[in-house]
């Protein structure tokens, strides 16, 4: 790395890693401050201990985010900066078919990152959340995890990496256009499959033992235009006790999946306004949106990545001679991550937007914004999730508004508002 592009780069993406470095550590320091406050919101559901517990986790979480973070960084920095033009020269000189050369990059260079994070996923597993009472699984799960994982996103990757690289053959004019179509009906096409391909390879799915919460559930789809295929339970406890519920299924027949741990933990009542609010998503459009900002930003950006690759500005920037596609492609996904940091405030913004916009759904579906609310709290209380977020913390990384935040917000609606 020898021009000045380059130096500028390297200087905003370390910028980029302190600055989100230090809004975790304000984040810290935040809660610390109004740690003991419990939020008249959640008097009587939460206790000092959970309290407690919550802090120690979320300490742990992030000084553990924060070490694992710089690691990346620094491999990061060590390959784009040092090691790439080696590693890019090394491929071309093997001679290879344009698609094998592509191939062989990829794969190397995944295997070695799924191997280095090997550490960090377990630790992160057996030492912070069996430390906080939340792992379940055993070293065995973990590893039949990590092999189908593996086997999985390889095969995925590969097929995609494969057909790309075929296009750009194929279609040197317009490759990117053919690339940008391929994925999307490749991602549409995963979105159907997985629920009953990918899914089962990891966890038992059976329908839900209380067949009147199911007769519930389906009813309660029935009033907002949504036919409930399946309503299932997820053995989720076989490996955390975290609790969630999703939807699968594309256009107005879905599948219900409820993990076990929340069957557990909440009345019917509280899984009902849950599962409201997760139809107000797809009520409100806001996964189809989602879909629609995805590919229409995949599209910019793949029309930018075909004149940057076929011209000098990437050598520009970089300082570096690469010979093939794909060592193009890696600062091109570099360059990535820089532009879309200052967007992703936006973008999640707009995540916390939907998600109050569901909120409002799930009451006006329900009538019962009580157990809306306290199945949120609930929630935060199995989950220990952080009372007292930071509010650039929440800017940066929150995808849902903060607990106390909504709430309060949910046990306004229905009542009176000056007109």
């Amino acid at each position: 790395m020898t021009s000045a592009p380059a130096f500028v780069l390297l200087g905003v993406y370390v910028f980029i890693q302190l600055a989100t470095h230090v809004v975790t550590l304000l984040n810290l320091r935040h809660m610390r401050l109004n740690g003991s406050m419990i939020p008249a919101e959640l008097a009587g559901m939460i206790d000092p201990e959970t309290v407690r517990r919550t802090q120690a986790y979320e300490a742990d979480k992030a000084w553990f985010g924060i070490g694992a973070a710089l690691f990346d960084a620094a491999v990061t920095i060590i390959f784009l900066f040092g090691l790439l033009a080696w590693y890019d020269g090394w491929i071309r000189g093997l001679e290879l078919p344009f698609v094998a050369e592509g191939l062989l990059f990829v794969i190397l260079l995944y295997g070695a990152g799924e191997i280095v994070e090997i550490p960090f996923s377990l630790y992160r597993a057996f030492r912070i959340e069996a430390r906080h009472g939340f792992n379940t699984m055993t070293l065995q799960t973990w590893m039949l995890d990590w092999v189908k994982s593996f086997v999985i996103s390889l095969v995925i990757l590969l097929l995609m990496t494969a057909v790309a690289l075929w296009l750009v053959q194929a279609s040197p004019a317009l490759w990117w256009f053919w690339i940008w179509l391929f994925l999307l009906g490749f991602s549409l096409f995963v979105m159907y499959i997985a629920p009953y391909v990918i899914e089962p390879l990891f966890n038992k799915f059976e329908p839900i033992s209380d067949e009147l919460l199911a007769a519930r559930i389906i009813e309660l789809c029935a009033r907002a235009g949504i036919r409930a295929e399946k309503v299932q339970q997820m053995d989720a406890s076989k490996r955390s006790r975290h609790s969630n519920a999703y939807f699968t299924g594309i256009g107005r027949v879905k599948r219900i999946v409820l993990y076990d741990t929340l069957i557990a933990q909440m009345t019917p009542a509280e899984i009902l306004a849950v599962l409201a609010h997760e139809i107000g998503h797809w009520k409100k459009r806001h996964v189809l949106k989602s879909i629609v900002l995805i590919h229409v930003c995949s599209f910019a950006g793949l029309y930018a990545a075909y004149y940057l690759v076929h011209g000098n500005l990437l050598g520009a920037l970089f300082g570096i001679d690469l010979q093939t596609i794909m060592g193009k492609f890696i600062l091109l996904s570099f360059l990535a991550g820089i532009v879309m940091f200052p967007l992703r405030p936006l973008m999640l913004a707009w995540s916390r937007r939907n998600e109050r916009e569901a909120d409002r759904f799930s009451f006006e579906l329900t009538g019962d914004r009580e157990s809306m609310a306290t199945s949120l709290i609930k929630l935060s209380k199995e989950n220990l999730s952080n009372l007292h977020p930071h509010p650039l913390y929440v800017a940066l990384h929150y995808s849902h508004p903060p607990v106390v935040e909504r709430v309060r917000t949910i046990r306004a609606f229905g009542q009176a508002e000056p007109s």
